[in-house]
């Protein structure tokens, strides 16, 4: 008789910035769902920002899970695993998967590229266009080939249930950037993969993302999870909570004498008010 996988959920925040209210509840649905349902909890720090990444954050972050009265097991930072994403990008290259792009995000924007789902969507400029070698280029990934590689994909939400794959509003999305070896769409993928992961929970912003690492699922041929994107804390602006909108952090709260499994206790209800 076959047993269903054992339940496996993350939360892997990147030290780039402060926790805030926003993080907690992403840390506090995955942390449940996975006690919920007899699992694992991990914890895997995203460290790959370049100069933005400070270490220093990574400690904190582990003091604001604790205090607000999470256990996880931690898993190896992504700064450990920079080998698999060249040896995946490499694949992916040899096979015409994937293309440079030199292009700047003000040189993307005159082309008249539109906005989309994932930011900008590429006008496909580098294509077809031998490349610079006088300029830094990054690798996307050549979504049309990708599709016609893979066929149709369907992947699941939790909430939201099966979703068609379905690249509208995402255009070649970059795997390498330029300054990093890379992106979230290709490191998060490859990290979810070799950790285990069976239940990717995040929040309802990176939805459309998802499209995007179910194709590399199969193109590079890894182990498929379910998803759940929960509804998102906001604002009294309405706006989601941001580090670059100064959104409170966690540490403050917390230096301030706080009692942070209340405030837990408090998003979950607050989650369970949102319906997700």
């Amino acid at each position: 008789m076959d047993h269903p996988a054992p339940l496996v959920t993350r939360f892997a925040p990147s030290p780039n910035g402060r926790l805030h209210l926003g993080h907690a509840l992403s840390a506090i649905v995955a942390h449940d769902l996975a006690r919920a349902g007899g699992g694992r909890f991990l914890l895997r720090i995203e460290d790959i920002d370049g100069p933005r990444s400070r270490p220093e954050l990574a400690d904190e972050f582990r003091r604001d899970l604790e205090w607000l009265g999470l256990e996880w097991e931690e898993v190896p930072a992504q700064s450990t695993r920079l080998a698999s994403y060249a040896a995946a990008a490499e694949g992916l290259r040899a096979r015409g998967l994937i293309y440079p792009c030199t292009c700047t995000r003000s040189e993307i924007v005159a082309a008249g590229a539109a906005e989309g789902s994932d930011g900008l969507i590429y006008p496909g400029t580098c294509k077809h266009r031998p490349p610079d070698p006088d300029r830094p280029a990054a690798w996307r990934l050549d979504a049309e080939r990708a599709s016609a590689e893979t066929g149709p994909l369907v992947w699941e939400d939790a909430l939201a249930g099966p979703q068609p794959v379905n690249w509208a509003g995402l255009g070649d999305v970059v795997l390498v950037r330029k300054d990093l070896p890379a992106s979230y769409h290709l490191a998060v993928t490859l990290d979810d993969a070799a950790d285990g992961v069976t239940l990717v929970t995040r929040g309802a912003d990176l939805f459309a993302a998802s499209h995007v690492h179910r194709t590399l699922q199969a193109l590079l041929g890894l182990p498929v999870p379910r998803w759940h994107h929960h509804r998102l804390l906001l604002d009294a602006s309405g706006e989601k909570l941001a580090k670059q909108r100064g959104s409170p952090a966690l540490a403050e709260r917390r230096a301030a004498g706080e009692d942070g499994r209340l405030l837990a206790e408090q998003l979950r209800l607050q989650h369970l008010a949102l319906g997700t």
